[in-house]
């Protein structure tokens, strides 16, 4: 595989798009209680891949075209790639939490609460 600006830049921006899914579904998880993380998780779902969307069409491709037709082709093959995401993310949330409680492991590292269901989104 040949490493250029491209590939640096998407796993760049694969990173920054991660820490700001984890870090929505945190926000969400106080602003509407962690008893609805699976709303949480659509919610953090929608704000992630909008970034996502943004950062891969300005620096990753240097796409600079935002004609109509053109935002419409590229928003529609994104977002189709990115359902199944979501997807596999809801119900991985719904075994962890729902099902298997692991939503109920709480403890502290160096001052930081870190509680079972931020656990399970960052499996997921």
């Amino acid at each position: 595989m040949k490493i250029n600006r491209e590939v640096i830049n998407y796993l760049v921006f694969g990173l920054l798009t991660t820490a700001v899914s984890i870090l929505s579904f945190q926000l969400f998880g106080y602003l509407l209680g962690e008893d609805a993380y699976l709303v949480n998780n659509i919610l953090s779902w929608i704000i992630s891949v909008s970034f996502a969307f943004v950062t891969n069409k300005l620096w990753v491709f240097e796409s600079k075209e935002w004609s109509f037709l053109v935002l419409k082709s590229e928003i529609t093959g994104f977002l189709a790639a990115r359902l199944f995401s979501l997807l596999v993310e809801e119900l991985g949330l719904f075994l962890l939490i729902g099902l298997l409680n692991v939503g109920k492991l709480d403890f502290e590292i160096l001052g930081f609460l870190i509680t079972g269901t931020l656990i399970a989104k960052v499996v997921m």
